[in-house]
């Protein structure tokens, strides 16, 4: 299994072929571009019926084997058990089992269709980022024992990807993580969640800005590759391939749960930012998953919304980016946005760049077809199956209160957005299956509005805002960041 950038040649591809292994560590190829594979591995009927009787760990290693050609199938095995426990995922609701990892509920079956929810927060940090993430930091402390070296890790987030990759990563031998989060943006708990961590290969960075500072920051430092060589810089963002592909398993698993033969088709719903986690659920349709749609629900930083209305992608300003309730969507510029334009334009890597270039330069491009756009490619957009929604927090209100009425749970801010999205796309026939975030917990401060009650806290989690926190203020400069990594890694 070999894999391109979105914006290399095909020529210069040949030249450099990149193995699983080669990319692991990384993010940005050196052209800028995301990694992808040069061709999608197939499933077939046999293979989906054989795997219906998996556990999950065993599930992600028969997935993860089709990509990770290059390392042992013993080693990748170990991996996957080791990583994929009840005692690691042990965070579930009093009705659920955690040795299921992901279990299925549903919330509504009716002449609209039938509604579930699968549980993705029963990990460390309580959200779905832990489902790759812990694969993630198993995965770097192998590749890095194997060879001997040391890794800093320089990432952004907006609110859970920060804590799922200091959970994974604390402790890890030979591994660094430097986390930016914009400053005063995320919930109480997130920001307690990161920050309270005193591990000394631990560093929080809180940015002066809104999240697309801290990614354009990820993004430029990246960019410097005599930087990033010498510092060792690697990434756990969702442009780090690794992660992506980890969690293309638990679209398989929900397809397996909800149905009982590959005749059948479900749907998805995924709260979407950053395009990462339903960008998963467009690569398991590639791989002959039977999706039949894929809904990006937004919240009211809807630019993921509008290009699936319209073929306009326009990115937002800082200035324009709205501090909403469902904080960890608070993006405006979807990074992995571009692994799905390389696929739309027929996997053009020139024309991909050029959007590309268009994005950084006029702040988007328009693929409507009309007249005075940059192309027409959007009418291409109903045979990969996505449809998108918005949500505001009137809507999260309203959709906490509906779940907590009717089926006696509370769900998060973001998973309501999803809900909220779903049942705009219900079809008779075809199980809409919604891809929880996280527990309710994190965003309490939204849930005591919604409900007059605080959310329940599973055990160890019941005073972490009252934790000492360790963090350091900076402004969303290049350069201080820059001296502020090399300062602490000594290299």
């Amino acid at each position: 299994m070999h894999y391109v950038s979105t914006r290399a040649t095909s020529a210069s591809a040949a030249r450099n072929p990149q193995q699983f292994s080669d990319i692991l560590l990384g993010g940005l190829a050196p052209d800028g571009g995301l990694y992808l594979p040069a061709e999608y591995p197939q499933v077939t009927g046999a293979e989906l019926d054989a795997w219906r009787k998996l556990s999950y760990a065993e599930l992600a290693y028969e997935i993860l084997r089709k990509f990770a050609t290059d390392i042992p199938d013993a080693d990748l095995k170990a991996l996957t058990a080791r990583t994929y426990t009840p005692e690691v995922y042990r965070n579930a609701r009093a009705d659920e089992s955690s040795a299921d990892i992901t279990p299925l509920r549903v919330l509504e079956d009716g002449p609209k269709g039938t509604l579930v929810l699968q549980a993705l927060s029963n990990g460390p940090t309580l959200a779905f980022k832990d489902m790759a993430m812990q694969l993630l930091g198993n995965l770097f402390e192998y590749a890095l024992a194997k060879n001997n070296e040391e890794l800093n890790i320089f990432g952004a987030t907006s609110g859970d990807t920060g804590s799922a990759a200091e959970y994974a990563m604390r402790g890890k031998r030979g591994v660094r993580v430097f986390m930016l989060s914009p400053h005063r943006k995320m919930s109480a708990f997130q920001t307690a969640q990161m920050f309270s961590l005193q591990d000394p290969n631990i560093f929080n960075i809180a940015v002066e800005g809104v999240f697309d500072d801290c990614q354009d920051l990820v993004k430029a430092v990246s960019n410097d590759l005599e930087f990033k060589a010498r510092q060792k810089i690697g990434t756990v963002n969702s442009i780090n391939w690794a992660r992506v592909v980890a969690q293309v398993v638990y679209y398989f698993r929900g397809y397996l749960a909800a149905t009982t033969s590959n005749d059948q088709k479900v749907s998805f719903t995924v709260p979407s930012g950053n395009f990462g986690n339903i960008c998963a659920g467009h690569i398991a349709r590639m791989m002959g998953l039977p999706i039949d749609k894929l809904v990006a629900a937004t919240n009211e930083n809807d630019v993921l919304d509008e290009f699936f209305r319209t073929g306009v992608y326009r990115v937002r300003k800082p200035s324009e980016t709205f501090h909403t309730s469902s904080p960890s969507m608070d993006i405006s510029k979807a990074s992995n946005f571009e692994r799905f334009v390389y696929e739309l334009v027929g996997r053009d890597p020139e024309r991909t760049h050029a959007l590309f270039r268009k994005v950084d330069t006029h702040g988007g491009f328009d693929l409507s077809g009309a007249p005075g756009s940059d192309g027409d490619e959007f009418r291409h957009v109903a045979r990969f199956g996505f449809l998108s929604g918005r949500s505001t927090h009137a809507d999260r209100l309203a959709t906490i209160r509906d779940v907590a009425d009717d089926y006696g749970i509370t769900i998060d801010t973001h998973t309501a957005d999803g809900i909220k999205v779903a049942r705009e796309h219900m079809q008779p026939g075809v199980p809409m299956i919604v891809l929880e975030t996280a527990l309710a917990a994190k965003f309490n401060e939204t849930i005591l509005e919604a409900l007059g009650q605080d959310a329940e806290r599973p055990a160890g989690f019941e005073d972490i805002e009252s934790l000492p926190q360790r963090f350091v203020v900076m402004p969303a400069d290049v350069g201080r960041m820059k001296s502020y990594i090399a300062e602490h890694t000594g290299l």
